[in-house]
């Protein structure tokens, strides 16, 4: 079985855009279904990618927010 390697240019080529800690942040995968799903693991998130890589469409980076916040 031979791999279709996509161009940097091709929208589905998947790149870092941060060089930040990964686990600031969350993930939101969109397929091309339109259903979306929120991943809070990098790594998760990658091999989500490649494995429905014909049904993806998009992945959204998400600030993770902290639940610990003082009340006034």
């Amino acid at each position: 079985m031979a791999y279709k390697c996509y161009k940097p240019s091709d929208s589905r080529y998947f790149t870092q855009t941060s060089d930040e800690p990964y686990d600031r942040h969350h993930y939101k995968l969109t397929l091309k279904s339109g259903k979306s799903i929120v991943i809070d693991d990098y790594e998760v998130l990658r091999s989500m990618w490649f494995q429905y890589n014909a049904y993806a469409d998009k992945v959204e980076v998400l600030d993770a927010r902290c639940d610990n916040s003082e009340k006034e």
